[in-house]
């Protein structure tokens, strides 16, 4: 999930988020354990998103209660809103503000 992963990276981000149990308060945590291991932010800011987003429990429910079309739809629009939000969040923040981040997060 690190900087120049790609498409694969993005798709991983995603999935651990979708698969990840817990509210959403749970995500910074390890949000934070994947800036320290080199995770690129826009990673992180997919992670978050998708764990806000994109439970498959919900999805599940959401498709029994409100039908298949509904929950691909809802997906569908969802993951394109992450993907721009994602990219608009990184793109705003300057090189040294990316720094920070970084710097604030690896402090023991």
């Amino acid at each position: 999930i690190g900087k120049g992963s790609g498409f694969k990276g993005v798709l991983l981000a995603f999935l651990l988020g979708s698969a990840a149990a817990g509210p959403l308060y749970a995500a910074f945590p390890v949000a934070g354990i994947m800036l320290k291991k080199g995770s690129s932010l826009f990673n992180v800011f997919i992670f978050i998103g998708a764990w806000s987003t994109t439970k498959i429990p919900m999805l599940t429910f959401e498709a029994a209660s409100m039908g298949l079309t509904f929950t691909l739809i809802r997906l569908g629009l969802s993951i394109i809103g992450i993907l721009v939000i994602a990219l608009i969040t990184e793109k705003s923040l300057k090189k040294q503000q990316q720094e920070e981040v970084y710097a604030l997060n690896n402090k023991e």
